[in-house]
């Protein structure tokens, strides 16, 4: 998932930490990647992304380095998840990722963490 601290949609962290928390040991991650390339909205350094996130979230998911998730400079990672797939469109674009490495699904932005579908599409690829 691509992530920001000064997004409308920035307390889905709480939905993403609530998640992992409830099956992050069942062979499911989430690996979360702030971006700045939607209108700014992830400007801080990584030691103050990180801060943010864990004094607001309680966040424990892997967070990475600030990465562009679209453009010339799209990271590789990026590259990758959106090959079949269209690049994300805003912050918190979500991307589902089975066992073997192949992207099985894209979530809209607005798709909370706590949407029936994406959870169902989850626990499919868990049982798999």
């Amino acid at each position: 998932v691509n992530v920001a601290s000064k997004c409308g949609l920035t307390p889905q962290y709480k939905g993403l930490q609530a998640l992992y928390a409830e099956i992050g040991h069942e062979e499911f991650a989430i690996l979360a990647f702030p971006s700045n390339d939607f209108m700014g909205q992830e400007p801080g350094t990584p030691a103050e992304i990180i801060e943010f996130c864990e004094s607001n979230y309680q966040v424990t998911f892997p967070m990475f380095e600030k990465v562009h998730v679209k453009g010339e400079d799209q990271h590789p990672i990026y590259q990758f998840l959106s090959t079949g797939f269209e690049e994300p469109s805003w912050n918190f674009t979500k991307y589902l990722v089975d066992r073997s490495g192949k992207v099985i699904q894209r979530f809209d932005p607005r798709t909370a963490p706590d949407d029936p579908e994406l959870r169902k599409r989850i626990d499919e690829a868990l049982a798999e």
